[in-house]
């Protein structure tokens, strides 16, 4: 059940749980009793799974901790064409 929130003028804002078919566009305060009426927020709709828990995890992980690289790549090598009809295309 989402949760929705209100705004009232003389105590701040409170959360109250309503279906998205029953929320009303004002609630009763429930410290001091009078109308609030409902904001825009965020959308909470879903929770992240395990696989997406630990995919912010390593994420946050590698901020702090790099992985080591023990070597640089190897070198690409470029293909050597004996067509001398090649030599005359411009080059990169």
């Amino acid at each position: 059940m989402p949760l929705y929130w209100f705004h009232c003028r003389a105590c701040g804002g409170f959360d109250l749980a309503f279906s998205m078919a029953d929320v009303p566009a004002a609630a009763p305060c429930p410290e001091c009793g009078s109308s609030s009426k409902r904001q825009f927020g965020v959308a909470a709709l879903i929770r992240p799974g395990s696989r997406a828990v630990r995919l912010i995890d390593a994420t946050k992980r590698t901020a702090s901790e790099p992985s080591v690289v023990a070597a640089p790549p190897p070198r690409r090598t470029v293909p050597i064409t004996r067509n001398p009809l090649h030599r005359k295309l411009p080059r990169p």
